[in-house]
């Protein structure tokens, strides 16, 4: 039996899930022990893993949090794409960052910003957030051109999506070294009334 069209199958379902539980795995050793201190051992133990099966989801150990940079930046996507168009890009933004953090460990606020530090400082995992942001541009291209009016690959619309993330990014980076942040939400909602991202629209 097939799943439905769109949907993922039972065993598609299955590897989403085994990638996610590897993922926050290793965010949660990351971000208790550091990334150097740290093996694909400990991650691959800690998931009740062999390591033939995490080397099946991943080529190295830097790609263990791919899964949880995807689905941080996609809860962004799936907002916008059910956000009114005559409502403030902003709004659709703060509504992403006001939902319960998923995955769960992430509410953890202390844990969330030591992996953020991870994400920043590591080379090899920075590679790989700046592309999970690019996919990411990939797919707001036609969202936000259908709330501009001008096409996904005019220079307007690329600039929008561009300035949209690095303002995120920049905000998540500047909440994760400050001793004493404010949320995350206001910081965000700071850097996007800076650059009056709602008139760029």
């Amino acid at each position: 039996m097939t799943a439905p069209r769109g949907r993922p199958s039972l065993t598609e379902r299955r590897r989403q899930e085994t990638r996610l539980e590897i993922a926050e795995t290793a965010a949660t050793l990351f971000s208790e022990q550091g990334y150097d201190a740290t093996t694909v051992e400990d991650i691959a133990s800690a998931a009740g893993i062999s390591l033939r099966t995490f080397y099946r989801y991943c080529a190295a150990k830097e790609d263990a949090l791919t899964p949880l940079l995807t689905a941080g930046l996609g809860r962004l996507v799936d907002t916008l794409a059910t956000w009114p168009a005559d409502e403030p890009l902003t709004g659709a933004v703060q509504a992403a960052l006001d939902a319960p953090a998923s995955p769960p460990h992430l509410a953890d606020t202390e844990r969330a910003r030591r992996l953020v530090r991870v994400m920043g400082g590591v080379p090899a995992i920075r590679m790989r957030w700046l592309a999970a942001g690019r996919d990411l541009q990939d797919r707001l291209l036609p969202l936000l051109a259908a709330r501009t009016g001008a096409p996904p690959d005019s220079l307007e619309v690329r600039l929008l999506t561009t300035t949209l993330l690095d303002a995120i990014h920049i905000a998540l980076e500047y909440w994760a070294q400050q001793d004493e942040p404010e949320g995350i939400a206001e910081l965000t909602r700071r850097a996007l009334d800076y650059l009056r991202i709602d008139e760029l629209e």
